[in-house]
């Protein structure tokens, strides 16, 4: 059994702060892209997601894994027969972005940043705290 170093309250609220900036900033690019019917790819655009990770204890605080393109979740169709990038039905592939649920989590990524932020705020008063007491 091998014992996990245990990282400090700063460490670990710092590696949150980092990991919901990153969320914060995907989720924004998602909502900037929501109406790209055409990459360089050729296909709309797809959503993405931050990859987040921790160790087994979870003492460690939080680990930036990567960014994640949503494949799997299918392009949704609309209906357009005139448009050039119609199929032969008159369908148009848009991108499989969800304003809601990308505002739901840009909503989740916020709160979980001021959570991590008054972590640090209040360990910084402690600090403050046992200084004065000291002198």
């Amino acid at each position: 059994m091998s014992i996990a170093k245990t990282a400090s309250p700063v460490d670990i609220a710092v590696s949150g702060l980092q990991a919901q900036s990153m969320r914060l900033k995907v989720i924004g690019n998602n909502i900037a892209n929501a109406n790209t019917e055409r990459t360089e790819t050729g296909q709309p655009y797809r959503r993405q997601d931050v990859i987040l990770s921790t160790d087994e204890q979870g003492l460690s605080g939080v680990r930036i894994g990567g960014v994640n393109v949503d494949a799997t979740t299918p392009f949704p169709l609309e209906y357009r027969p005139g448009d050039p990038r119609a199929d032969a039905d008159g369908f148009v592939k848009t991108p499989n972005v969800q304003i809601p649920i990308e505002m739901m989590r840009m909503m989740a990524a916020s709160r979980a940043y001021q959570a991590n932020a008054a972590v640090l705020k209040r360990y910084q008063q402690n600090i403050d705290v046992t200084l004065e007491l000291l002198k």
